[in-house]
């Protein structure tokens, strides 16, 4: 073989096909097309559906706060009357979350929030409390939680075996008057609450985060209410 054929450069690659390369472009016309017409579909449906799903989360959320706090209690639109929260360690909350002011003819009557008990058996125990004007708690639920079936997860009252009367009800009514708030503790860590055998940990989550909370909000009351709706309470106003 001669040196003039080793340095010889590679033969160039024969030109595509018209055919090939009207294929490869109706082909990727379809694509483009078909993603375009999906994208279009698939907004006119979130347009059309938006006001379902919004209607349904709002209806939930009323639910779950009419758990808390009885609807013939107030006569304001409580979920327009609300102002922003951002994190809150006291309340145990990493994220913002959105406080309801309820009233009757103007006047305060409870403050519906969020709060968690971030120390429960298996993690995280979320709560919503109401907390009246007079500074008694209304009533506290849990929303979320991963309490072991059948032992820790009767502080949920859709899980206690008790319907006649949940765990979760000896908090109604409770103030700092008849129980200060070093006693918010289980009666085994020397509080007012019971607890149950055996699985005393979720309910001492759940009964500190309470009056955690409950305190909270208390101290907190005259600025909460006094907030414009929509605004961001400061933790740093006085």
């Amino acid at each position: 073989m001669s040196d003039q054929n080793l340095s010889a450069p590679p033969a160039p690659p024969p030109p595509a096909e018209p055919g090939a390369v009207r294929i490869s472009l109706r082909t990727a016309m379809i694509l483009l097309v078909f993603t375009l017409a999906f994208t279009a579909l698939m907004a006119q449906v979130y347009q059309l559906t938006r006001p379902i799903i919004e209607a349904t989360m709002l209806d939930a959320k009323r639910r779950l706060i009419a758990e808390v706090l009885p609807e013939d209690s107030y006569d304001n639109d409580l979920l327009a009357d609300a102002i922003e929260l951002p994190p809150i360690a006291a309340l145990g909350l990493d994220a913002p979350t959105r406080l309801y002011r309820a009233r009757r003819a103007g006047q305060p009557v409870a403050l519906v929030l969020e709060a968690a008990a971030p120390d429960g058996y298996s993690g995280r125990i979320g709560l919503i409390v109401a907390v009246q004007a007079d500074g008694r708690l209304s009533a506290v639920r849990v929303t979320q939680h991963k309490e072991t079936p059948g032992l820790g997860d009767y502080v949920d009252p859709k899980k206690d075996r008790d319907k006649a009367q949940p765990w979760i009800t000896q908090f109604n009514g409770r103030h700092f008057g008849d129980t200060p708030r070093e006693q918010w503790r289980v009666k085994k860590d020397g509080g007012a609450f019971d607890q149950r055998a055996g699985a005393t940990i979720s309910a001492r989550a759940v009964t500190r985060a309470t009056g955690r909370a409950l305190g909270w909000a208390v101290d907190r009351a005259a600025v909460l209410y006094a907030l414009p709706s929509d605004a961001t309470y400061k933790e740093n106003t006085p």
